[in-house]
């Protein structure tokens, strides 16, 4: 299985963002799932991720990464030149984090929010945990 997309249903960036992976993810390796979904609130739980992380996690073979690390371990797995983008792990990551906080701090005013989640095409639904028959993961 490949990784699972943790993001904001209701953050209109957030939701741009799983449609720009979607789009450069030909191989449908990720799949995702919105926090607020049960299936998000089931792997927050199963995989301990604290309470204050309310942006992207990214879940690849049992182990959580958050914040900009997240970001960067997803664009490796891109169609295109993203994976070069991976080379940015080399900053510390009190930097990178501090800038991805300083954004996702502001995402909601920035770009706004949905007072509902993303529903996902027909053609997206498999990506989609929560569209999918319950099973553990």
């Amino acid at each position: 299985m490949g990784g699972i997309i943790l993001f904001d249903g209701i953050c209109n960036f957030c939701n741009s963002s799983v449609q720009f992976i979607i789009k450069r993810d030909q191989a449908a390796f990720f799949k995702f799932a919105s926090l607020q979904s049960e299936v998000g609130q089931a792997l927050l739980a199963q995989y301990k991720v604290p309470a204050n992380i309310d942006s992207m996690i990214y879940i690849e073979q049992g182990k959580v990464y958050v914040e900009s690390t997240a970001a960067l371990k997803i664009s490796r797995h891109l169609d295109g030149l993203w994976p070069v983008c991976y080379g940015l792990i080399v900053i510390p990551h009190v930097i990178r984090n501090a800038a991805y906080k300083l954004f996702a701090n502001n995402r909601y005013r920035l770009f706004g929010q949905k007072h509902a989640c993303l529903l996902p095409t027909p053609a997206q639904r498999e990506r989609f945990l929560e569209c999918q028959a319950p099973k553990q993961f």
